[in-house]
């Protein structure tokens, strides 16, 4: 760019004809871009200044001007219809599952696992399995539970295996289990 302000008579005797071509050319185009610069800047401050106008009418024109509590209230109710009906859509949404439940919460099921893992069992028992009266107890129920584990490079499957409540064993004639603590 041309500053034009350093550019003295001296100068522009010095220059040949086509010098001076290049540089009329050259000021030409830098006045016309400055020309659409200040063209889209005024079409700027123009818009600008009628949004202030019409957002002052709006808050402070005159009561024949401004909007009523019926047109507010108009724009209110679309709103309110709208959110009405989104809140309508999202609880449909939110039902669908509740509704396969019918009400009762499932507990989360993850898949068995692969029967082709070794596995190592562990059984929880008490440390006395033979009643006050020298008879042997027997097992009440039994829970079984797989646990993953992993050894770098080997995965196995520990088997733990206890009597419903850890481990409960009774003698028939007795009335209260007894459990490894």
């Amino acid at each position: 760019m041309i500053d034009v302000t350093t550019i003295d008579r001296e100068y522009l005797d010095q220059l040949s004809v086509e010098q001076l071509r290049d540089l009329a050319r050259q000021l030409t185009e830098q006045s016309q871009r400055a020309s659409r610069e200040i063209q889209w800047h005024d079409a700027k401050i123009d818009k600008l200044t009628f949004e202030l106008a019409q957002l002052k009418r709006v808050q402070f024109g005159v009561k024949s001007e401004r909007l009523n509590a019926e047109q507010r209230a108009l724009f209110d109710e679309a709103v309110a219809a709208d959110i009405a009906t989104l809140e309508e859509q999202l609880e449909q949404l939110t039902k669908k599952p509740a509704e396969a439940d019918n009400g009762e919460k499932k507990k989360p099921k993850r898949a068995p696992l692969p029967p082709e893992l070794p596995r190592v069992d562990r059984s929880h028992e008490p440390e006395n399995t033979n009643c006050n009266c020298g008879r042997q107890m027997k097992r009440i129920g039994e829970d079984v539970s797989e646990k993953l584990d992993y050894t770098p490079g080997v995965f196995t499957v520990e088997v733990t295996s206890a009597a419903s409540g850890r481990a409960a064993i009774a003698a028939r004639w007795y009335k209260r289990p007894v459990q490894r603590p």
